[in-house]
């Protein structure tokens, strides 16, 4: 029995519990919108570099039109300017990161350049 309870705490102290990663930061996020106003309204995304996100999968979805992009950011972390997703100026767009052992997200209102870090989306 005390072997067992050697093993079991000297395995636990081998699992190590992952550090959270913050999720995207909307001041790093910059949108740039096409043909404001009309129905093939776009709008394609860049995040600066950021080492949490180095090489994870990116979703830019807009909830409002149920659409999106996925790609790839670079080993730095960053996103460069993306394909154009449908979207238009006030919708709710999500940005996910996902890495293999975590994913995080964050939605915001969309805006012209740089996005606030104080517009989330609503409920």
């Amino acid at each position: 029995m005390r072997h067992a309870l050697i093993g079991l705490i000297w395995f636990a102290g081998c699992v190590t519990p992952s550090i959270p990663i913050p999720p995207p930061d909307p001041s790093s996020m910059t949108f740039k919108v096409l043909d404001v106003g009309e129905p093939g309204s776009r709008a394609s995304f860049s995040y600066l570099p950021d080492a949490n996100y180095s090489e994870a999968t990116v979703f830019v979805f807009n909830r409002d039109r149920g659409i999106g992009i996925i790609t790839t950011a670079s080993v730095d972390g960053s996103v460069g300017e993306t394909a154009p997703v449908g979207a238009d100026l006030g919708e709710q767009i999500v940005v996910t990161f996902e890495r293999d052992d975590q994913t995080v997200s964050t939605c915001i209102r969309l805006r012209e350049g740089a996005q606030s870090a104080t517009d989330y989306c609503s409920p």
